[in-house]
């Protein structure tokens, strides 16, 4: 069983990441892709861009922007692919640019795939 776990971009690659993926649609400012130390960029788990203005990281608007993104995974077609990739490995790090690390999407997506196990199925 695949393991999710959460770290900003913008800190140092641990021995511990494991496959160390971005789930950001934008690539994060002032991080290059050598020290971003990245197995894959799935874009597919990002938020669409009206949904990310829409909630502008509002602590108040977090549990209507999680249902509103879980419902916009669970519709897109590409995610049932991305999730069979990821399930392939032990230890999954998602990594995400945001500045809050209690209110961001990389804990929505990473809650949702511990989860739904059975979502690429």
């Amino acid at each position: 069983m695949t393991t999710f776990v959460t770290a900003r971009i913008y800190e140092p690659a641990q021995a511990e990441d494991g496959y160390r993926v971005l789930i950001d649609r934008l690539w994060p400012r002032g991080v290059s892709k050598a020290r971003a130390e990245l197995d894959a960029w799935c874009k597919d788990f990002a938020p669409s861009r009206e949904l990310r203005t829409w909630w502008n990281h509002d602590p108040a608007r977090l549990d209507e922007f999680a249902a509103r993104y879980r419902l916009e995974l669970d519709e897109n077609p590409d995610v049932p692919d991305a999730i069979a990739r990821l399930e392939s490995h032990d230890h999954v790090t998602l990594l995400y640019a945001a500045h809050d690390p209690q209110v961001n999407h990389a804990n929505v997506l990473r809650d949702y795939l511990a989860e739904s196990p059975n979502k690429s199925s």
